[in-house]
């Protein structure tokens, strides 16, 4: 499995990316992805709360329908992405993300279409936790792995045996669609410039859906309030934070990232209680603190790898 560490950057992609202040991979250089990740963590929680009051208007699959087309039509319109010049295996890069995005959203809407939010994103998580381990290259990683899965089944109540089959079926596909979306994310931004490959693969995804919203829903999804709930949604839950993680995945190597990704349940948790009022009980707390140790170990193992390696570069430059 490639990861963006170990990945050759294209130069359209690296003329992309903002280089790190100071030229250098310093604090803001390593912390900058880290940011992007989770600004975009934030927006999905809103925009998936937001989601789940619109399903009673337009169903599970035509919310995931108008979340698909929004979003593409925003990200072509802004993007604008050039068609010609690519190589098949770009153009393969891009359906295969765009159909990982539509089978994520669509798992993931009919599991929290049958199980409380907070357990289906726990469940979710699991397929960047296990993608983590997968391209892990150090054992301390394995480490952050173990601390962050701890902390996901804690704020899981310890045990989902009482979830619904289908729907914690649902879930896990979901999180197996997430890692998958995590790998090809990176690929395609190391092989398109600025967002161009997301708005072709959002726009892969909108076509593959929208039969399937039109399907459950119908005319419903031409409602003004739905639809402008929908755009709401598609804004929130997929063009800025996909944006913002494509951007990161460029800097940060996907087992870091993956990591990260088990700060959603405990996003939404503070989210409940700073926002709904909802208050955290001992284990939910505990589990939280897990979670964050987890992420915030990853991301300083990464600064500290980055650090060794311009140490060692620097030395052997002053030896030659």
């Amino acid at each position: 499995m490639t990861t963006p560490a170990s990945a050759t950057t294209p130069q359209s992609a690296t003329a992309a990316t903002p280089s790190p202040a100071g030229g250098g991979p310093g604090r803001l250089g390593s912390l900058g992805p880290v940011g992007l990740v989770l600004a975009g963590g934030i927006s999905v929680q809103f925009g998936g709360a937001l989601a789940v009051t619109l399903m009673p208007r337009a169903g599970a699959l035509g919310v995931v329908a108008l979340r698909l087309l929004v979003a593409a039509v925003v990200l072509l319109l802004v993007c604008r992405p050039r068609l010609r010049g690519h190589s098949r295996t770009d153009w393969g890069t891009v359906v295969v993300f765009g159909i990982t995005m539509a089978a994520m959203n669509g798992l993931f809407y009919q599991a929290v279409a049958r199980i409380p939010l907070g357990p289906a994103v726990t469940l979710e998580v699991l397929g960047p936790l296990a993608l983590s381990v997968l391209a892990s290259r150090r054992a301390i990683n394995l480490v952050w792995a173990a601390l962050a899965l701890a902390g996901v089944f804690l704020l899981g109540g310890g045990g989902f045996s009482g979830l619904d089959p289908t729907g914690a079926a649902f879930a896990l596909g979901a999180g197996a669609m997430w890692a998958a979306y995590i790998v090809f994310s990176a690929r395609t931004g190391r092989r398109f410039p600025q967002a161009d490959g997301l708005a072709l693969a959002m726009a892969v995804g909108a076509v593959l859906f929208l039969p399937l919203g039109i399907a459950e829903s119908g005319t419903k999804l031409a409602d003004p309030v739905t639809l402008g709930l929908g755009a709401a949604v598609a804004l929130l839950s997929s063009v800025l934070p996909y944006t913002l993680e494509l951007l990161a995945l460029r800097r940060l190597p996907a087992s870091t990232f993956a990591i990260l990704m088990s700060l959603e349940p405990a996003i939404a948790a503070t989210a409940g209680f700073l926002i709904l009022d909802q208050a955290l009980s001992a284990m939910e707390a505990a589990a939280i603190a897990l979670v964050v140790a987890a992420s915030m170990g990853a991301v300083r193992t990464q600064v500290g790898r980055g650090r060794k390696k311009t140490a060692a570069l620097e030395s052997t430059g002053l030896e030659g």
